[in-house]
């Protein structure tokens, strides 16, 4: 018995060391790709489909199955902001290769100063934060807000980090004043699976299933920024009931 699972963490081993050569390798190829692509183009639809391709390329490698439900691409005639709770480093990934639809990250403003990579990522459509101070962040937001009525979609983790045992953290107020300014829908998603693959805190790496479930969107242009808290519920009370399906539906509630 002994010997067996001491033979299974030694391939668990070695399947995370491959990923991670995997994924740094992946990782540089698609980058220079995306510099190359960013002097040709600006509206960041190439940049997302290469990234949906290194999302896959990582999830193929790591022997990770995605399954999407409740996505209505006839709903997403505008642009709106996507909210999903995070679980570990492969909620990214999995987002990028499982949801079917052109999305944008908002960003650190400093990451906007690098370099080549600072270009492609304003090419690809990224959205600049800066939290360097109230007054900064307050026209970032702003900027963001402006960008989104224009058309572009984005996608925020309302809880600005991995939940440690997969429960839904406290909800950053950010995003929802971020929503309430650009009065664009807000759509709630639940991803489950990937804290059982790679928990906050752990390097090894599981293989597994993980599904993306989309809930529908919910109006912000009813909510200001003095109401955000009410529109905060809401979005938090969608995400818990996404995912109290989603367990009914495995058999678990």
């Amino acid at each position: 018995m002994r010997v067996q699972t001491t033979a299974k963490r030694l391939l668990e081993l070695f399947h995370t060391l491959v990923i991670y050569l995997w994924t740094i390798l992946s990782t540089i190829v698609f980058g220079l790709l995306v510099i190359a692509v960013s002097f040709f183009t600006r509206n960041g639809i190439t940049v997302h489909h290469i990234a949906r391709v290194w999302g896959r390329c990582i999830l193929w490698v790591s022997g990770i199955q995605v399954t999407t439900r409740g996505f209505d691409a006839g709903r997403m005639n505008q642009s709106c902001i996507f909210m999903s709770n995070h679980q570990s480093n492969f909620d990214i990934p999995v987002l990028f290769s499982g949801l079917p639809a052109q999305f944008r990250w908002l960003a650190k403003a400093e990451l906007f100063k690098i370099p080549l990579f600072g270009r492609s990522m304003r090419s690809a459509g990224y959205i600049s934060i800066d939290r360097s101070n109230r007054k900064s962040a307050f026209q970032s937001l702003k900027k963001a807000a402006e960008m989104i009525r224009s058309g572009t979609s984005v996608m925020i983790f309302p809880e600005g980090t991995r939940s440690i045992d997969g429960i839904l953290l406290p909800f950053k107020k950010g995003g929802f004043v971020l929503a309430v300014d650009a009065g664009v829908p807000i759509v709630p998603i639940m991803i489950s699976g990937t804290h059982d693959i790679m928990p906050k805190g752990r390097l090894l790496i599981s293989r597994g299933k993980v599904r993306i479930d989309v809930g529908k969107p919910i109006q912000s242009a009813d909510y200001t920024r003095k109401t955000k808290d009410d529109l905060m519920e809401q979005v938090r009370a969608a995400m818990s009931e996404l995912s109290t399906d989603r367990m009914e539906g495995d058999g678990r509630g």
